[in-house]
């Protein structure tokens, strides 16, 4: 159980009303259409449940007078995986062939089918930690976590697609899936006074990873958090096997790095406390890596510019391939991916130089695997 004395830290950061951040009249709660469409075979013909203001639809209306479309399927099971190259800096690495890339499953090499490089729109959740544990009003907490949700809003580009979410005791959608800024700015500025005092981050990605995981294309959640977890029915075993099948990206954005250091130099951090908050960034941490996303821990308000833009080289820009697995059979069970990038003439590990011909070390991102079908009774 988390120690209700970590509020503690909240006081060391406490700010001056001075903060120059300008809170508006709390918004409506407007709603819009989800833009990603159904996967195939998902039923694109149903109409869209009624909203009920605490959930992403994502399955869209069939328009007047359009005719039933006959649904093919197919007994073979393909798997496409998007993935990233990135430098030292997290900046991304074109230009490579795609004969250059090696995929395995359960360590056993796959053919590559399909290979694509291209730039798309970004479709992400922005979901926020906003509670009274952490996030009490003027608290310095509270400015970080605003100044990182206003920040990235603003880098996202026109034709992104953008829903908020802020989650205490349960998440509450602030505003759907829509490319009007308007609607986001709004749904921001409800984000003023926090009510509950829990921060129940698994239940909430368990919830927004299911609720996204029909959605086609590229989308990512971008989790702005402590990492305190303090009162999920889930575990974070049952936590990490619903985001691996789920299979949603989840970014990481671990917050009060630096006001922790200075709580725990003050001598107000017990050992439990400080044991908690480690424990946090490492599930941040697993989060992340085993969803092909990244985590971020931020000491300074001028990390996040650079932050933002790794997160939009990283979704953006992506290699897309494609196979069809060599173990076809449908027992439900989850096989493990990697993408490695290698010289088809040695099959030695493929080794890039920058424009200096200096070998400069890459991270590949994808996702880690994925569960196998079961065969349909």
């Amino acid at each position: 159980m988390i120690k209700r004395s970590v509020g503690m830290i909240a006081a060391v950061g406490m700010m001056a009303c001075g903060l120059g951040l300008v809170m508006a009249q709390q918004g409506p709660n407007r709603t819009s259409e989800t833009v990603a469409r159904p996967k195939k075979g998902a039923g694109s013909g149903d109409a869209v449940p009624e909203k009920t203001g605490d959930r992403i639809e994502s399955v869209f209306k069939k328009k007047d007078g359009q005719a039933d479309t006959p649904v093919f399927r197919t007994d073979t099971t393909t798997v496409q995986l998007d993935v990233a190259v990135l430098g030292p800096n997290g900046q991304f690495i074109p230009n490579i062939p795609g004969g250059n890339f090696r995929i395995l499953e359960d360590n056993v090499p796959q053919k590559v089918t399909g290979f694509s490089l291209g730039e798309a729109p970004m479709t992400v959740a922005l979901v926020v930690e906003f509670n009274n544990l952490y996030q009490q009003m003027w608290s310095e907490t509270w400015a970080q976590t605003l100044e990182a949700s206003y920040g990235f809003v603003s880098t996202l580009k026109k034709d992104d697609y953008l829903a908020i979410v802020a989650y205490d005791m349960k998440p509450e959608i602030l505003s759907d899936f829509s490319t009007d800024r308007r609607e986001a700015q709004a749904a921001l500025q409800r984000m003023q006074i926090p009510a509950w005092s829990e921060g129940n981050l698994f239940d909430t990605l368990i919830e927004m990873t299911d609720r996204m995981s029909s959605l086609e294309g590229r989308k990512a959640i971008f989790v702005i958090t402590s990492g305190i977890d303090t009162f999920s029915k889930a575990t974070f075993d049952k936590t990490r096997k619903a985001l691996q099948t789920n299979g949603v990206p989840i970014y990481a954005l671990g917050l009060m790095q630096a006001l922790r250091e200075r709580a725990d130099s003050f001598g107000y951090l017990s050992p439990i406390q400080r044991m908690d908050f480690l424990q946090a960034d490492n599930q941040l941490r697993t989060f992340a890596k085993e969803t092909g996303g990244q985590a971020y821990f931020p000491r300074f308000y001028g990390e996040f510019k650079g932050i933002f833009q790794g997160i939009a080289q990283a979704m953006r820009n992506q290699y897309m391939l494609t196979y069809q697995p060599s173990n076809q059979a449908k027992d439900g069970k989850y096989r493990k991916i990697k993408v490695e990038l290698v010289n088809p003439a040695t099959n030695e590990p493929l080794k890039i130089n920058d424009e200096k011909n200096k070998a400069i070390k890459y991270q590949i991102l994808t996702k880690p695997g994925y569960t196998a079908p079961r065969e349909v009774e």
